[in-house]
């Protein structure tokens, strides 16, 4: 498989790339003291996303890890979509505000390419508490760069799987197969729609963003036969493929799926799934340990299936949240003690002692799916969870040979553009504003672009 991502554009080219419209304007989320030029002394500015485990963090920080080290951290946490372009604009500029950021698997070989991270191969080597080997390998592979070093940590990792309301289904007399296939899941949809009053057969995701729909979406292409790309570097948005899976998703979650499904992205469907409104949720699989976490209203009535495939054995994402140390950070060395103090087992501990088990940042190490009690609390969708991170196959997810690595995206720094318009006209779409057709043809036209810069190198 050729990778082009290997290939070294301009500085400044990559900059752009990576980074978007630097000037955009910004969301106003959730600020804890973070600001000024950056950290200094004992302090920390850490930027990241608002997830669920994210803000169970935030909570634990200062009577856990700071009260051990002295060391302040000041978060910034905002949604997805505002946090990636925050990030983004600090770590391309190499700003330096924030000395650690959560990025995935898909900016963190990019930004380690231009030298926008701290390599940690370093901090790893004299850190023997931090355990690397008991990282599992598909995440450790997803974090390295080109020249073999790690530049980030996992803090929870995931694939992504059908969830379903185990008592909706025995009282509408529906069964999930093992193995379902999206055709299954639509008949299944229409079939639980309405089961009770207000609830919705499904919940996808329709909110633009390239981590929002277009996450679950590329899934379904790629399941159907469909790619962004082929080996050549074509753009395939206009294939029959692409737009018979595209039509499958847009026409399912108009018909069966959540109200406001246009502006849904997963902490909406989250919150759709655990208040009852949904029937079914395909996403990622770390949001099981909140429908199982205490107090959760559907706590013990969720069941989990593999990720729906068509044409596929398998179609479940590989992703991470994890932890980057910005290359421009005055304080790396506490950076990477926040880093393996947040990434830890003592931190998996904790949380299990504090808030429970199921609420673990999970998906990351061995050694989770070997604590009994872990397994015990987690047994609904731990080893569902580890079956479908292990089985990912990012360099292969599809029928067809890939130009560039990823399941739910196309590892290169255009994309960050691209799927973000794409997801757009998809989204436009949901939204009854515009056909599929129309969608797919604006967007084939924007990958063509892409195609222009690829073809031939």
């Amino acid at each position: 498989m050729r990778t082009p991502s290997r290939r070294r554009p301009p500085r400044a080219t990559l900059a752009a790339a990576t980074a978007g419209t630097l000037l955009a304007p910004l969301l106003s989320g959730c600020w804890v003291g973070a600001g000024g030029a950056g950290s200094g002394g004992d302090s920390l500015n850490v930027l990241m996303v608002n997830n669920p485990q994210m803000t169970e963090l935030q909570k634990l920080t200062a009577a856990h890890f700071t009260e051990e080290t002295g060391i302040k951290v000041n978060f910034t946490v905002l949604p997805e979509n505002d946090v990636r372009d925050k990030i983004s604009q600090d770590f391309a500029n190499q700003a330096g505000q924030y000395d650690v950021a959560t990025l995935s698997n898909y900016e963190i070989p990019i930004y380690a390419r231009n030298g926008w991270l701290h390599e940690m191969n370093t901090y790893v080597a004299k850190d023997r508490a931090y355990d690397e080997q008991d990282v599992l390998k598909p995440m450790r592979q997803s974090l390295t760069g080109d020249d073999g070093k790690l530049y980030g940590q996992p803090f929870y990792g995931e694939s992504s799987f059908l969830m379903y309301r185990k008592d909706v289904f025995a009282q509408k007399g529906l069964t999930m197969p093992a193995h379902p296939t999206w055709e299954q899941v639509a008949d299944l949809a229409a079939k639980a729609d309405g089961a009770e009053p207000g609830m919705k057969g499904i919940c996808l995701r329709g909110l633009p963003g390239w981590g929002e729909v277009m996450a679950p979406l590329t899934t379904v292409v790629n399941t159907f036969g469909g790619t962004w790309f082929d080996q050549d570097w074509k753009a395939r948005l206009d294939s029959p493929e692409f737009e018979k899976a595209t039509k499958f998703y847009v026409g399912l979650v108009r018909a069966h799926g959540e109200s406001g499904a246009a502006q849904s992205g997963f902490a909406e469907c989250l919150n759709n799934m655990t208040q009852g409104k949904v029937a079914m949720w395909y996403d990622a699989t770390s949001a099981a340990g909140s429908l199982e976490a205490s107090g959760s209203p559907v706590k013990g009535k969720v069941g989990y299936a593999p990720a729906p495939v068509e044409e596929t054995k398998s179609s479940g994402w590989l992703y991470t949240w994890a932890w980057g140390i910005q290359h421009a950070s005055r304080n790396p060395d506490n950076a990477w003690k926040f880093v393996s103090w947040a990434s830890g087992k003592q931190y998996e501990q904790l949380v299990g002692d504090k808030i429970g088990w199921s609420n673990v940042p999970a998906g990351k190490r061995a050694s989770t799916y070997n604590n009994p009690a872990y397994v015990k609390e987690a047994a609904a969708f731990q080893e569902m969870t580890k079956e479908a991170i292990e089985g990912a196959r990012p360099n292969a997810p599809g029928v067809q040979p890939r130009p560039a690595p990823g399941i739910q995206f196309v590892g290169i720094p255009e994309f960050t553009d691209l799927g973000t318009k794409v997801s757009q006209e998809i989204s436009a779409a949901i939204a009854g504003r515009q056909s599929v057709e129309s969608a797919l043809k604006k967007s084939q036209q924007l990958a063509e672009r892409i195609s222009e810069e690829y073809e031939g190198r």
